[in-house]
Order: C-alpha cells, then sequence, then structure tokens
C-alpha cells in the first residue's frame, strides 16, 4: 500500500520545516504451527526475534499457557506481544476471582476477539494463533486477523513463515492435494504424528525464512496437562 506523503503537495510545504516520518510498528519475526486433535491440541513457535538482519535474542518464547487447557501463540511486534498477552492474563484473573473457576478455551478465544476489536483503529500489530481443548475435551485451535475477527480450524500456521508452513499443513492434516489410494495414512491423527509434522514444517521454513530459526517450542495439551518439549533448528 503507498502512503501519500507531504512531497506529493508542494503547496502545502512551510519553509526551514523538515518532516519526520513515524513509524510506530516493527516486525520482529517469528512463526507458529497449531494442530487440533481428538483429544488434543499442538502448539509450536520458533525463539528468534530479529529485525531487520539482526537478531535481538535466540530464547525468545512465543507462547503463553493461559490455562491448564489453552496456549496462546502470538508474534510479531514484540511490545505488541507483550502488552496483548499481559491484558488477556489480566482479564482472565478477573473473571477467576469473579466466577471461582477458570475461564474456558471457547471463551477466551471469544474474549481475545473482543480485545483485539477494541483496538480496531490502531490494532495490535500481532499473529495470534489460539490452542487448546474445549469443554468436550477435543482440541480446537483459533486463528486471528490484526483486528479481531477469528477462525476455528484443526490446524493453523501464522507469523513471518506462514506462507510456508500452511500449505504443509493443508496436505497433511487437511488431506488436500494428495491422493489417499496411494499413501496409507492413519485413520485417526496421533499427537506423535502431530509434533512430527510440526517439527518437519518447521526445520523446512527454516532453510527459506531468516526470520525463523535457532529452536523450537512444541506444547501439546491433554487432559493431563501440558508437555513441553523442544526442537533445534539452524541457528544462522
Amino acid at each position: 500500500m503507498d502512503y501519500l506523503s507531504i512531497e506529493q503537495f508542494p503547496d502545502y510545504k512551510v519553509p526551514g520545516v523538515k518532516h519526520q516520518d513515524f513509524q510506530p510498528y516493527e516486525s520482529n519475526g517469528g512463526s507458529i504451527v497449531a494442530i487440533a486433535g481428538n483429544d488434543f491440541a499442538v502448539i509450536a513457535a520458533d525463539s528468534r526475534l530479529s529485525s531487520g538482519y539482526t537478531i535481538h535474542t535466540r530464547n525468545g518464547n512465543k507462547l503463553f499457557q493461559l490455562s491448564s487447557n489453552a496456549v496462546l501463540g502470538s508474534t510479531g511486534c514484540w511490545c505488541d506481544t507483550l502488552a496483548l498477552t499481559a491484558l488477556v492474563k489480566a482479564r482472565m484473573q478477573m473473571y477467576e476471582h469473579t466466577h471461582s473457576k477458570t475461564m474456558s478455551t471457547d471463551a477466551t478465544a471469544q474474549m481475545l476477539s473482543i480485545l483485539m476489536y477494541n483496538r480496531r483503529f490502531f490494532p495490535y500489530y500481532v499473529s495470534n494463533v489460539l490452542a487448546g481443548l474445549n469443554s468436550e475435551g477435543k482440541g480446537v485451535v483459533y486463528s486471528y486477523d490484526p483486528i479481531g475477527h477469528f477462525e476455528k480450524s484443526n490446524s493453523r500456521a501464522g507469523g513471518s513463515a506462514g506462507a510456508l508452513l500452511q500449505p504443509v499443513l493443508d496436505n497433511q492434516i487437511g488431506l488436500k492435494n494428495i491422493k489417499l489410494e496411494h499413501i496409507g495414512f492413519p485413520a485417526e491423527l496421533t499427537k506423535e504424528r502431530a509434533v512430527a509434522i510440526a517439527s518437519d514444517a518447521f526445520i523446512s521454513a527454516t532453510e527459506r525464512d531468516i526470520y525463523t530459526g535457532d529452536s523450537v517450542q512444541i506444547n501439546i495439551i491433554t487432559k493431563s496437562g501440558i508437555e513441553v518439549k523442544e526442537l533445534q533448528l539452524r541457528k544462522d
């Protein structure tokens, strides 16, 4: 999108006054993958925070545990990520103190949508993916646009390498563009296969996206709790 600049309107120039551009947004990179199963959900995010060709840290955790059965993956402008996730956690604590129970994953998804829509005129510069278990114990994944519209799906990728990761999920999880009679796919998606797909997708994306790399933290959400795994990626 091309924005109009003061140079395009010479009649409005003031002698001796220098125009300064203000850019409130910056992308710090990073990618997210989430997969939902019958009784589990897997969400993974890399640990690299960068700006241009500068790597700020190789150990930035982009996964935020909101409850015992919900994890939010958030990447983009890191300061916006921290501001939004802190607000979400505060609202969830208020809900818990008021109602004496933990907010469900479905309600958390709706609340996050409202919080983002409240900032629609100056939106958070983040890519959000929420994964967890619903009230029936089934895995769910919610993805968001910048102003809070969200969609429920079985698998979703976001962040700087989202365009590279999503086709892998569509093929391996959604079984799109594939001839099932030629390949023996298991009848049901297992946790092990979901973790393997997420890991392989990140390994491939790291080869093509300089803003994704270093390591991947994987959260496996089940009714028994959240299991955390880590996979090392290339660091150049």
